[in-house]
């Protein structure tokens, strides 16, 4: 179980501290696919990267909890081998370190051994080719060069071998084409089928909640969850827009 408990996070803007997140209550389970939805700076990303442990956010009041662990005192890397995964919005390019040093190496540093090579070697082929992505790729620097959706792929090439136990996917979606975010959306059910992990699935839009099914929908307004629901909020949010949440917040405000 991940576990949000009020979550309060700020950050350092040039005009001073902002607070992003004001009071995030969130349960993921093993096997559940949550959706957050919500306009942009409602605080959806910010979310992502404090469970992560992003320097940048600072917790102001709040818990994070994974299996009854708090999550806030452990380190980025700690984090990873507890068994969390964020596949980033925007994927960072690792000049020097090839696509199979870095998997090897984070599925070692994960497992706390080396996996076997002869195994190994075939789940990473079997995974880049169910991913479409050309063999070449392995020896290659890691997302240095890649196109966006080629990034992506690679993000959920990760999901797919270091096997964790909570994903978080922050807009794994964005700057995909139908063809690429078929591919992706189908390694991340691939994962959830072999794993049961849950799955924590932040987008702006619908279509990829036609491939990846979800079984809570969460709306994101100013750093609160205003509404949530089942998948058939998502298609309402496709029709309605975010209109009168924001119409909602601005008369609280007031």
């Amino acid at each position: 179980m991940l576990e949000i408990k009020n979550l309060h996070v700020n950050v350092e803007t040039d005009q001073g501290t902002r607070e992003i997140l004001r009071g995030v209550d969130l349960v993921i389970n093993k096997g559940e696919i949550h959706a957050i939805m919500g306009p942009n700076g409602s605080g959806k990303s910010t979310l992502a990267y404090t469970i992560a442990g992003h320097p940048k956010y600072t917790v102001v009041q709040g818990e994070i909890l994974l299996d009854g662990e708090n999550v806030l005192e452990m380190t980025v890397d700690e984090r990873a081998r507890a068994g969390l995964f964020l596949a980033m919005q925007y994927p960072v390019e690792i000049p020097g370190v090839t696509v199979t040093n870095f998997l090897r190496t984070a599925k070692t540093a994960i497992d706390g051994q080396a996996p076997s090579v002869r195994t190994w070697v075939k789940d990473v082929r079997e995974s880049m080719s169910n991913l479409k992505m050309d063999k070449a790729f392995a020896e290659r620097n890691v997302n240095e060069g890649f196109s966006g959706g080629e990034k992506k792929r690679n993000e959920i090439l990760q999901l797919e071998l270091l096997k964790p136990n909570f994903a978080v996917l922050d807009e794994t979606d964005s700057g995909l084409d139908v063809d690429a975010l078929k591919v992706v959306s189908e390694g991340v059910n691939r994962a959830m089928a072999s794993t049961g992990l849950g799955v924590l699935l932040i987008t702006h839009y619908t279509r990829i909640l036609r491939y990846i099914k979800p079984d809570f929908v969460h709306v994101f307004v100013a750093g609160r969850i205003a509404e949530q629901g089942g998948p058939e909020l998502a298609d309402r949010l496709e029709e309605e827009g975010y209109d009168r949440y924001n119409v909602a917040e601005a008369a609280a405000a007031e």
